[in-house]
């Protein structure tokens, strides 16, 4: 290929590169061929939005390490930060010798999570431990076993959190017999409403079909909790309405159930919000976090009402590395940069520019069927024509690749794998976004068809 030189995107080679492709053939007689992976290069060097490979490639970032990375690559603050707990301690393992910035960390996250009761925090190392924690402490609280979820939710690939997840392929398919006591609920997806319902009324619909399920399926009175994605991320950036999430809310207090928030992707920033649930004010009885809460080094937290969080005794949760001392400092950090340098309005600004970009998408593109976002976690869905709504994977797939190959790192989701996701760091300026979306939309161009209309 000729090189894709722009002011931010550097191409010396064809993606993948000699030395990606080296590692890629020893990857494949090393690594098995579950870890998959998006982009076919491997990375020598990364710093705010942008990532440069092992043959000198550079890239823009619209993939943020799935949503990991809202404090942007190698933020200093928290680059130094690490490095000052490397010369004290690395790790003393919490349940042996405690330390400083487990509580600090704890006390934090129990002052920004929303609502201002009494709460209580305590750490593991990925989303799907915390997932898996939230359902044994509700459990151990309420004394009842059942949990509902979503469908399109994802909450994890442990036993627990894939049993709570909605999508066979690639994540359950042939992994059974899953977890017991896990059922799921309809999610409004308003693109795709049946018979074209308005939203309003998908909203009604969904929550009425509660009580059939406690009839039908579950009584109310043997569920411990609803765990929820304030926006569904892997499910395809779907955004439900603020009766929506209410309505749940209102279920819960009706029979005694607790509300679970699944922040992991959501958390941080990433909405314009520090937390989704934010958007709708509804205060959960307890929050799962992780991903963008350490800016890339593995960390996850479980934060809730007091009285719920004290129901196990000791000994019952925690974990060898949970609250490690490097993610609690790189944590720490991150709520700070967060709290003093406009992240917030940031990411409204990214997601209102993105989001203009793809509403002109839609109207320019037969395939591009939907835009839809919360901040700057934004999305378009692709089809086969936008009469009929069916999912264009395929196309999507292309897409991706397509991107990759001019500079520019995305991911597919969606339950159809038919969804580009847009999950940027907040720290990308404004030219390295413009620039990203422009690729975006040169690939685009050239992979669909001109809406002529």
């Amino acid at each position: 290929m000729s090189p894709i030189t722009t002011k931010f995107i550097q191409l010396k080679t064809a993606v993948p590169g000699p030395r990606s492709q080296e590692l890629l053939a020893k990857k494949e007689a090393n690594v098995p061929r579950g870890p998959a992976n998006t982009t076919p290069v491997f990375a020598a060097k990364a710093e705010g939005a942008l990532l440069t490979d092992v043959d000198g490639n550079t890239f823009i970032d619209f993939a943020g390490a799935i949503g990991s990375l809202n404090a942007g690559h190698c933020p200093p603050a928290v680059v130094e930060a690490l490095k000052a707990q490397l010369d004290q301690y690395i790790h003393t393992c919490f349940h042996v010798m405690m330390y400083e910035p487990y509580v600090q960390l704890a006390e934090k996250l129990n002052q920004i999570t929303p609502g201002d009761h009494a709460k209580k925090t305590f750490f593991l190392n990925s989303g799907a431990e915390a997932v898996e924690n939230a359902v044994k402490i509700a459990r151990k609280y309420t004394g009842r076993k059942a949990i509902i979820s979503f469908e399109r939710g994802f909450h994890g690939r442990t036993l627990l959190a894939m049993s709570l997840t909605s999508k066979v392929r690639p994540y359950k398919y042939e992994f059974g017999p899953f977890a017991p006591d896990t059922y799921k609920m309809t999610y409004p997806y308003y693109y795709r409403a049946p018979f074209g319902a308005a939203p309003e009324e998908t909203d009604a619909e969904v929550l009425r079909r509660f009580e059939d399920f406690f009839l039908s399926e579950v009584a109310a009175d043997n569920v411990a909790a609803i765990i929820m994605e304030p926006v569904q991320g892997e499910g395809g950036f779907v955004v439900p309405s603020k009766a929506f999430v209410q309505g749940v809310k209102a279920i819960c207090e009706k029979y005694g159930i607790l509300l679970i928030a699944d922040e992991v992707q959501t958390g941080f920033g990433r909405t314009g919000k520090m937390f989704a649930m934010e958007h709708y004010g509804v205060v959960p009885d307890l929050v799962t976090m992780s991903k963008s809460l350490g800016a890339g080094v593995p960390i996850s937290a479980v934060t809730g009402r007091a009285e719920i969080m004290e129901s196990p005794n000791p000994g019952e949760i925690g974990g060898t590395y949970g609250g490690s001392p490097l993610g609690c400092v790189a944590a720490l950090k991150v709520i700070e940069m967060m709290e003093q340098e406009g992240f917030l309005d940031r990411a409204k600004t990214i997601g209102d520019t993105i989001l203009k970009r793809f509403e002109q998408f839609k109207q320019q593109f037969v395939e591009v069927g939907d835009a839809r976002g919360l901040g700057a976690m934004c999305a378009i869905e692709l089809v086969k024509d936008k009469a009929s709504k069916e999912p264009n994977k395929e196309l999507t797939a292309k897409i991706v690749q397509a991107c990759y190959q001019n500079g520019l790192v995305v991911m597919s989701a969606g339950l159809y794998s038919n969804v580009i996701r847009i999950l940027s760091p907040l720290v990308i300026t404004d030219e390295q976004l413009e620039e990203g979306l422009s690729v975006l939309e040169n690939v685009l161009s050239g992979l669909c068809t001109p809406n002529r209309q």
